[in-house]
């Protein structure tokens, strides 16, 4: 692995120094005619230096494009061996400057092992080959006594050794620093994979906390954050904001006549109308149940009617399974609007719940309930006065006895009163009513004028 990491930089440094020492290899002409002027020896030298410039020249460009140096370690060896070779022959040619031949053998020994990276075998046999033949051909053809011969063999021994070493350090540190680089990137690549993992489980745990399980619609807690925001927004911009209850009728009955898995279905297919219904701001959740909620920011009272009504027609001619043929699918819409800073979400949750508690009977589903002021029933009265109403009709419901009534002031609220089993009233009786809020509902049908909080 490392090797492969490193094939690349290899294949540049050693293009990079074989040009180098190429060039410094024909440059040392200038010294050979300082020696030999225009003589045999020096047109010799010449013609050595520019075959072997140009042959490690030819040797860079094709290590550069085809260089494997663990593969074809022969094509790296082969520009060390014939500069070994050529600085041997200057010997013989120029037996007079021993003193810096000997220099330069220990300048290119080093070369040799620092310039050529992470080929300690091929640096170290082709340094040996240039010390010994370098010493050998000193001791054949300048005759030099055995006391130098000594001295230049025991610097050059110490300059092979130096470079060994310090290319062997140098080769274990850089695998060391690779060894540590690659670790690093492993753990950096796991702290990645940690941290998606995270962002993905957050995302779940997100999606869990915001959007209900069954329908997909925001979770109650998430649509209370959001539609706190959207009536926020309409006080600063002083736009009207209104709040549905969506509640589905007779949801009760559906589950025990079919089942829960029907009665899932139904709320799903429920909330998928609603959505396909609702503008992209308005914004839907569950609230429990068979209670939708929906928050519509700068919407005007009639046009959430006109909302309303749409919701309501959508429900009802959703396409039923053949288990649910005999179900009239319908739902039940309480609408609030705020046009006060002093009417907050939960004021208008809390009229809208307050309202569905004592709301028509199950079977006048499909209706509207509606926030009324108390003066749109009894003008200028405080509390529920309400005057003389007719008994339209009365029918035990449970434990007690629901009464239907027509307030004379009010004569399109039809008021349902909760009156304890032994009361009797007949129809067509006038009653006069003052009740208390917990024993009186009001159903509207068609709703009145205005639902305002």
């Amino acid at each position: 692995m490392y090797r492969r990491a490193i094939k690349l930089r290899v294949r540049f440094e050693s293009c990079l120094s074989l040009s180098l020492v190429a060039l410094i290899f024909g440059m040392f002409a200038i010294s050979d005619y300082y020696y030999l002027g225009l003589t045999r020896a020096f047109y010799l030298l010449i013609a050595m230096r520019v075959v072997v410039s140009s042959v490690c020249l030819l040797l860079a460009f094709v290590i550069g494009r085809w260089g494997n140096y663990y593969r074809k370690v022969w094509l790296h060896a082969l520009p060390l061996w014939l500069l070994a070779t050529a600085i041997i022959l200057i010997v013989p040619l120029r037996p007079e400057s021993l003193s810096t031949q000997v220099t330069a053998v220990v300048v290119a020994t080093m070369a040799f092992y620092l310039l050529i990276p992470n080929l300690l075998t091929v640096a170290m046999i082709a340094s040996l080959y240039l010390s010994i033949g370098f010493l050998a051909s000193a001791v054949l053809v300048a005759e030099i006594a055995p006391v130098v011969a000594l001295r230049i063999a025991l610097l050059l021994i110490m300059t092979n050794v130096v470079g060994f070493f310090a290319l062997r350090r140098l080769e274990s540190l850089q695998r060391k620093q690779f060894a540590l680089l690659h670790q690093e990137r492993d753990k950096n690549h796991q702290l990645l994979k940690e941290i998606a993992h995270r962002q993905s489980l957050e995302a779940q745990l997100r999606i869990v906390a915001e959007r209900d399980a069954l329908t997909g619609l925001d979770s109650r807690r998430h649509f209370m954050d959001r539609a706190q925001a959207l009536l926020q927004r309409s006080r600063l911009e002083k736009t009207p904001f209104t709040l549905f209850m969506i509640d589905v009728d007779h949801f009760k009955s559906i589950n025990d006549t079919w089942g829960h898995s029907h009665g899932d279905w139904v709320l799903t297919e429920i909330a998928g109308a609603c959505v396909q219904s609702l503008r992209p701001m308005d914004v839907i959740g569950r609230f429990g149940g068979e209670e939708f909620m929906v928050a519509l920011p700068d919407i005007s009272l009639d046009d959430a009617r006109t909302v309303a009504e749409r919701l309501k027609k959508e429900a009802a001619k959703l396409p039923l399974k053949e288990e649910l043929s005999e179900l009239c699918l319908s739902v039940t819409i309480g609408i609030a609007s705020a046009h006060t800073e002093e009417a907050d979400l939960e004021t208008l949750i809390k009229k809208l719940a307050s309202i569905r508690n004592y709301d028509c009977p199950e079977d006048q589903g499909n209706s509207y309930m509606i926030c009324l002021r108390p003066e749109q029933l009894h003008g200028d009265e405080t509390g529920w006065e309400l005057g003389m109403a007719t008994v339209v009709d009365s029918a035990f419901f449970g434990t007690h006895l629901r009464c239907h009534l027509r307030s004379e002031r009010c004569p399109d609220t039809l008021l349902v009163a909760h009156l304890p089993p032994s009361a009797r009233p007949e129809p067509g009786m006038r009653l006069p009513l003052s009740a208390d809020p917990a024993d009186l509902s009001i159903f509207t049908q068609p709703a009145p004028a205005e639902a305002i909080l």
